[in-house]
């Protein structure tokens, strides 16, 4: 920082010091700038409240900076024929304060990082009070050509603010890189984690699947042999029918037409009853033939495994059932 009076025009225009190391030494970050075609710095209030620790950044302007030094995005863009910055972040009703604002809000802060710049200010405060003018000593180095600006040298509060803040930062991006690679680290380990899981249950769902399958040829071999002893005994896989015990019968002998009468006529009685106790003279009655007939007729279906007599009833007829093996 120079004196106004004697500091140079390309000075001026230019900055000693260049302005976003300037507020990165006193603020401690890296905030947002609004540059006047005049030459002048404007920054939101919001952002520099925020870096220096104030809670309440409408108290923090009422309380530190006059209002000569702060104003609305729309006045001080307006009042350079500017149109407001693209964005959601720069409202037309944003505060913003000038670089004499920004050093009132730093000196007022009582952050340990905004130390060594408040110290840079009170020996410039002491220097000029001392010798009338504080004057910055130029660069080494000098950019070359016609009309190049001065270059000055850093003052050695700001540098060495400016190194540790760098230096913070750096330890900050390590501590942040380690941090992911830690997370990445984890989450590999969970990937493998999920695929261990995804494998088990897969083996898992394949023993339940085979256990499946072994219990439904269990069950198919139990409903098997449930219906084998559920089937009735005989020449016959499923309940007999009139016309399957004929079509055994003629199988069984010769069927002429006298037993082929009296198949017809027990056949339908012994399946739905399960027996006949009918006396000869009711079958001869119904076929036709005599009562010895009917008996000769009987003893061959008897002799050929046809039917089998079981007793006689309560009025002497004899009783008949299927033949069962």
């Amino acid at each position: 920082m120079n004196e106004p009076s004697k500091q140079p025009h390309s000075a001026e225009r230019h900055g000693a010091i260049d302005i976003s190391d300037f507020v990165y030494a006193a603020t401690g970050e890296r905030v947002r700038r609004l540059t006047m075609p005049d030459g002048s710095h404007w920054f939101p209030a919001v952002d520099v409240c925020k870096r220096l620790g104030y809670t309440t950044p409408r108290k923090a302007l009422l309380d530190h900076v006059p209002e000569d030094h702060r104003d609305s995005l729309e006045t001080v863009t307006g009042s350079h024929c500017l149109s407001i910055p693209a964005g959601r972040s720069w409202r037309r009703d944003l505060q913003l304060i000038d670089l004499q604002g920004l050093i009132l809000l730093v000196n007022a802060c009582t952050k340990p990082a905004c130390a060594p710049f408040k110290q840079w200010v009170a020996e410039v405060i002491e220097t000029v009070q001392r010798e009338g003018h504080y004057t910055l000593a130029e660069a080494e180095v000098q950019p070359a050509g016609p009309g190049a600006p001065i270059a000055y040298a850093m003052p050695e509060q700001v540098a060495e603010a400016i190194v540790r803040l760098e230096a913070h930062n750096l330890q900050l991006d390590e501590e942040l890189a380690n941090g992911q690679r830690a997370s990445i680290a984890l989450q590999k380990e969970m990937v493998a984690m999920q695929r261990d899981m995804l494998a088990t249950q897969q083996a898992t769902l394949a023993v339940q699947q085979a256990m499946v399958r072994a219990l439904e040829r269990i069950a198919d071999r139990f409903d098997t042999l449930v219906l084998k002893r559920r089937t009735p005994p005989g020449p016959f896989t499923a309940l007999p029918t009139t016309e399957s015990v004929l079509a055994d019968w003629r199988q069984r002998l010769s069927v002429t037409e006298d037993v082929w009468a009296v198949a017809v006529v027990i056949a339908p009685v012994l399946v739905e009853k399960g027996e006949l106790s009918e006396p000869l003279e009711s079958i001869a009655a119904r076929t036709g033939l005599s009562v010895r007939r009917v008996n000769e007729c009987l003893r061959l279906l008897r002799e050929h495994a046809c039917i089998s007599s079981r007793g006689g009833a309560e009025d002497g007829a004899p009783v008949y059932v299927l033949h069962q093996v």
